[in-house]
């Protein structure tokens, strides 16, 4: 079973940073891109950021370039999100996400639809 378990959400100032972590069983890992979306209330889920696990293609959000950074750790099954800079409108939950990548043909994006397996998300909340 594919499980994916996200963390590190809080309550932040403006300006301030946040890592957040997903860590993934149940695949194998190397095949994946992983890729982080957030929702707030009565907004649509929107992609944030991903990465391929294999190449290290990333992906950004328009709005989060810049100020966030994706990065990925084999050895322990992890993808680490980095938000810094952070931004009232920044708010939302987080989640995690895999699509398989390797040999697949498709691109590291920021589409829901590309994706397979999802996990529980994180809370990020920034007060102004």
């Amino acid at each position: 079973e594919v499980q994916l378990q996200a963390s590190g959400g809080g309550l932040v100032q403006a300006g301030g940073s946040l890592r957040l972590s997903c860590a993934a069983s149940g695949l194998t890992f190397d095949d994946y891109a992983i890729g982080w979306f957030r929702q707030d209330p009565g907004k649509e889920r929107e992609g944030v950021s991903s990465i391929s696990t294999s190449d290290g293609s990333t992906y950004y959000a328009d709005s989060v370039k810049g100020r966030f950074a994706i990065s990925s750790d084999n050895a322990k099954n992890t993808v680490y999100l980095h938000m810094s800079s952070l931004k009232p409108e920044d708010t939302g939950v987080y989640y995690c996400a895999a699509m398989w990548y390797v040999g697949s043909g498709r691109v590291v994006g920021g589409d829901e639809a590309d994706m397979e397996h999802w996990g529980k998300g994180t809370q990020v909340t920034v007060s102004s």
